[in-house]
């Protein structure tokens, strides 16, 4: 996906859309937004016919006309049935307003959790096209220099000698998996990550046989440590990455369901905490 400054550099005249208030069931929250240039968009309010209208109004603004504000229903009236109600916005984008529009994309992405990919091989370099459009800040972390040239524009790149030691620096409930293309080095990185219970999700790639061989590694790497702590440490590795339910091994299948493990794992957490915070 184009950055929005690179949008907005090569699409210098264009309309914000600001999706400002919602009522009932709607395809996106308030505080959404979308660009709409003469022959290009940048990013969705929820797609559908009210988003068709929504472009069709920027660029009359475009063209001189259109209206500033406008009120939709959700419902039949425009072949939709989300039932709810939105008000949206519409301001011509000036040069001074590039520096805002990212700095307002980068409040929201603050909040995202931090995604720190070990290994950019065939199935990394999957996963981060996979992940690229989702909400995760994602680093890749790779010895070999050359295996960091084809990631998405979005994705941050760190070259080190030791993956290892880079997994102190994942953001607190932030997630590692270790896709490297030596077995030795993934133990390392996982006892690291384990040994993290703020993590939200560490997964590695191989099978139930690489499972049993890290396991005995872990158990006598830790002698002096409590079983029971071994046992807690295994019992939140993910290996193999993607689950069962696909009988699959190309890179993009298994992508496809890292990405949907990584959903899943943040949706319960945050309905966990709303659940924590409602009142008895």
């Amino acid at each position: 996906m184009t950055t929005l400054p690179a949008f907005l550099f090569t699409h210098a005249c264009a309309v914000l859309v600001d999706l400002v208030q919602t009522r009932g069931s709607t395809p996106r929250e308030a505080g959404t937004f979308m660009l709409v240039a003469k022959t290009a968009i940048w990013g969705t309010i929820g797609g559908g016919q009210f988003e068709y209208m929504a472009i069709d109004n920027a660029r009359a603004l475009l063209a001189g006309g259109g209206q500033q504000t406008m009120d939709i229903p959700l419902g039949p009236e425009i072949g939709q049935c989300c039932g709810g109600r939105t008000l949206l916005a519409f301001t011509r984008v000036t040069p001074d307003d590039t520096a805002a529009l990212t700095a307002r994309l980068q409040r929201e992405e603050h909040d995202w959790p931090a995604v720190a990919l070990f290994g950019a091989g065939h199935v990394g370099l999957a996963l981060t096209h996979a992940l690229s459009p989702l909400p995760f800040t994602v680093t890749v972390f790779e010895t070999r220099a050359e295996a960091l040239d084809d990631l998405p524009e979005t994705t941050a790149r760190r070259l080190t000698a030791m993956p290892e030691a880079e997994v102190s620096s994942i953001a607190n409930g932030g997630s590692a998996i270790i896709l490297t293309h030596d077995h030795a080095l993934d133990f390392l990185i996982a006892e690291k990550a384990l040994a993290r219970p703020d993590l939200a999700y560490v997964g590695m790639i191989g099978s139930m046989t690489k499972r049993a061989t890290f396991s005995k590694w872990l158990k006598r790497q830790r002698e002096e440590t409590a079983i029971d702590d071994v046992t807690d440490m295994l019992s939140r590795l993910v290996l193999p990455v993607g689950g069962a339910a696909v009988k699959d091994k190309r890179p993009a299948v298994i992508a496809a369901m890292v990405a949907a493990e990584l959903l899943t794992v943040y949706a319960t957490r945050t309905v966990g905490k709303a659940q924590s915070k409602a009142p008895a």
